[in-house]
Parts: C-alpha cells; sequence; structure tokens
C-alpha cells in the first residue's frame, strides 16, 4: 500500500464560479486559477500522483501552458488516474477535505463523491468528501479564498 497527501488553495476573484470536485457551488464570487480553479480536484490529483510516485500536477498541467487555460479539473483528475493505472496501481480509497469559512459543501456532497467515484475509477463507497472551516482564523478564516486536503491510497495490481 501506498499513500499520497495533496494540498491546493485559491484566492477568490470577483468572476465565478466556484467548482468543487466537479460540482458548481453556489456563490457570488469565483477563484483566480489558470483552470476551472477545482481545489479539491487539484489537491486529490496531486494526492493520486503522489502516491504512485508521479510527481506532480504541475508536471502534467503547468500553470503557465496555455493548454491549461479554463481546462477542466475532473477530466484533469480522470488523466491522473489513468497514469496511474498504467504505472501499476489501483485506487483503493481516497479522502478530500475542503477548508472554507462560508462555502456550503454537504448539499453537493453525494454528488461530489459520485463525480469522483466515476473520475477515479472506484466505488463510491471509497470515495470520502468533507468539509471543515478555520473558525474565523487565517486566509480562510477571513474568507479570502478555499482550499482542500486530499489523501490517496493505492495499492500495487496483480499482474
Amino acid at each position: 500500500m501506498r499513500v499520497g497527501h495533496g494540498v491546493d488553495v485559491h484566492r477568490f476573484s470577483t468572476t465565478g464560479p466556484i467548482v468543487l470536485l466537479g460540482e458548481v457551488v453556489d456563490d457570488i464570487r469565483g477563484v483566480s486559477a489558470t483552470s476551472d480553479g477545482d481545489v479539491a480536484a487539484h489537491a486529490l490529483a496531486d494526492a493520486l500522483l503522489g502516491a504512485a510516485a508521479l510527481g506532480d500536477l504541475g508536471t502534467i498541467a503547468p500553470s503557465d501552458d496555455p493548454a491549461s487555460e479554463g481546462v477542466d479539473s475532473m477530466d484533469l483528475l480522470r488523466r491522473v488516474a489513468h497514469l496511474v493505472r498504467g504505472a501499476g496501481f489501483a485506487i483503493a480509497n481516497v479522502d478530500v477535505t475542503i477548508v472554507a469559512q462560508t462555502i456550503r459543501v454537504a448539499p453537493h456532497r453525494d454528488a461530489m463523491r459520485h463525480n469522483v467515484a466515476r473520475s477515479v475509477g472506484v466505488p463510491v463507497e471509497r470515495v470520502s468528501v468533507k468539509a471543515t472551516t478555520t473558525d474565523g482564523l487565517g486566509f480562510f478564516g477571513r474568507d479570502e479564498g478555499l482550499g482542500a486536503l486530499a489523501t490517496a491510497v493505492v495499492t500495487p495490481q496483480a499482474e
């Protein structure tokens, strides 16, 4: 078994929408990002890449590459899952925590879990999505942006 960890953070902007694990979350703001700014998908992609020792998301979709402009992060997540499987690993479990002061994740949680399960090719029972605030502390607490932490477990595929 191998474990990877991923983190991503984006500042809020005046243009939207906010996308989290493929779901548009109701908010008057958007996020400042090259892609669609899906911090949760980015953190999960990095966790999967880390577990398989395949680098990070910047090696697959560099932020300074014009092809990364507006890219769908769930498409990136599918590409990462394909690379992980191609490196000889099965995805066993994924866990994502979204960090935001005011964004409501609960109404979208089931859809997010299903989106992730389809994208990485695992049963939905192996996908965890949760959220937390920072109780008013720091960057997140001042509601200046949002972030995500993710953990992924992969196992060698049977030959």
